[in-house]
């Protein structure tokens, strides 16, 4: 290789490439590949240049890959993979790689030194912005303190004050040095919020620990969770259902989800498969609140010819109360609307009391879509490929049952009544953050009290059937 060999910068995400990846004009430059390919190196020593409060044990995980390197297309690319996790651990605001020849009493022929050039975070970073939403506009100010005990632990504080309602969270993030999936958080809250589909305003105030990890192909999260909820109606007009479940409460719950998502976008994949399974159970470590939570979530993405993806979804639900007291309507299911059955109102299927809605205690809800570009593909290769237009076939249901009767009971309830609706639009992606949906929806099987929408409808959201 010579006695010397330029540095070779590795900097910004045009870098992420491969060997294969790598143009061959002629023959010249494939014989030039063959030979940084085929090169034996070895790498002699690692440097991180540029660090304050983080300890750097905690950081040999991350790049502990770069020795394994064999030849120097090896060598490029583990230094960007850990470039990357150095990245991820949301420390530092900018990582540079360089690789040069070994130099020194004991450098080796063939070695090489690999050094990561980084520049930490400040200690205290702060944000505002503002949203509206639900007839109310909000102020939201965070403040955030990165790498707070130099083990990339994460201390975050926000602060909604609204024109109705002031929430606010305290959180505290620790991953487990080398494995960042699994990791440690614990966070206190206020939350405040009102839904008028169901003239009720809550207030939780609580606290909860999880700890996230993966296990072979799944991702898992065990958590607790203590809350206590004040109810109150949101309307002088409120139904006499919601003012029983006015007033104060106490859940206790322990939960677990369970997780398998290889999905290219977790906002409009065009490939992969989801599947999330939920389970809540509470009661047993205190509160008044006793009940069995179960739901799931299906996905699955397939590409089809003309660049078009077909997608399939199913959600469904069960909530079993525990002991002889009713289930509380924060508790329950929740259907119809922008993001689920599209062509209904918001949260406007199943049990109501005098135009107010309860929620149900089982559901299910099943969609099909075709997404395709934008006719004659304006924009194509930039700002037009954030759109798609879309037609969809969707249907669910939302009830509550007699847990004395059988399954085929509990089956044909289901059934019955099906709200579904078909329709077409448009679909904007909002980066990797939320997407929007302009649809002209067209509902059908409509029962007596469900309220919809006609028509064109507007949807924002992360997560959409």
């Amino acid at each position: 290789m010579g006695e010397s060999l330029d540095p070779l910068p590795m900097q910004g995400p045009e870098l992420g490439f491969h060997a294969d990846d790598i143009e061959r004009p002629d023959m010249e430059q494939d014989s030039k590949q063959e030979v940084l390919e085929n090169k034996d190196v070895i790498v002699q020593r690692v440097h991180i240049d540029g660090l304050g409060r983080t300890k750097e044990d905690c950081l040999t995980y991350e790049i502990a890959d770069v020795f394994r390197a064999k030849n120097l297309i090896d060598v490029m690319k583990r230094a960007h993979e850990a470039r990357q996790k150095l990245l991820r651990l949301g420390i530092f605001r900018q990582v540079e790689v360089v690789i040069d020849t070994s130099r020194g009493v004991d450098a080796l022929p063939n070695g090489l030194d690999v050094t990561f050039d980084v520049s930490e975070l400040r200690r205290m970073t702060g944000s505002y912005n503002t949203m509206v939403g639900n007839n109310e506009g909000c102020m939201v100010l965070g403040l955030k303190l990165p790498n707070v005990f130099g083990s990339a632990e994460k201390l975050t504080f926000q602060v909604s004050y609204g024109t109705k309602e002031t929430s606010y969270g305290l959180s505290f993030f620790k991953p487990q040095p080398g494995h960042f999936e699994r990791n440690f958080a614990v966070n206190l809250y206020k939350v405040a919020g009102q839904f008028p589909w169901s003239s009720l305003r809550e207030t939780d105030r609580g606290v909860s620990t999880e700890f996230s990890f993966p296990l072979w192909k799944t991702n898992h999260t065990l958590k607790w969770e203590g809350v206590w909820r004040e109810l109150g109606c949101l309307e002088r007009t409120a139904s006499f259902a919601v003012r029983e479940e006015s007033g104060h409460s106490l859940k206790s719950s322990l939960s677990h989800s369970m997780v398998i998502d290889t999905r290219n976008s977790a906002i409009l994949p065009r490939s992969g498969a989801l599947l999330k399974i939920n389970q809540e159970l509470a009661g047993y470590t205190g509160g008044d609140a006793s009940f069995l939570k179960e739901d799931f979530e299906i996905q699955f993405n397939r590409r089809l010819f003309w660049d078009s993806v077909l997608s399939a979804s199913l959600w469904g639900g069960c909530l079993l109360p525990i002991g002889d007291k009713p289930t509380c309507i924060a508790d329950r299911f929740y259907l119809g609307g922008p993001t689920s059955v599209r062509g209904f109102s918001m949260y406007s299927i199943g049990p109501q009391s005098e135009g107010d809605y309860l929620g149900g205690e089982v559901y299910w809800a099943g969609a099909v879509h075709l997404y395709s570009p934008l006719p004659f593909r304006p924009g194509k290769g930039g700002f037009g490929d954030l759109f798609r237009t879309h037609f969809f076939l969707n249907a669910g249901n939302l009830c509550n049952l007699n847990y004395g009767d059988g399954p085929q009971a509990h089956l044909r309830k289901l059934a019955e009544c099906i709200r579904w609706s078909y329709g077409a639009g448009i679909v904007l992606r909002l980066g990797n953050i939320a997407r929007l949906e302009l649809n002209y929806c067209i509902p059908m099987g409509v029962q007596s009290g469900d309220r919809i929408c006609d028509g064109f409808q507007f949807g924002a959201g992360i997560r959409f059937l």
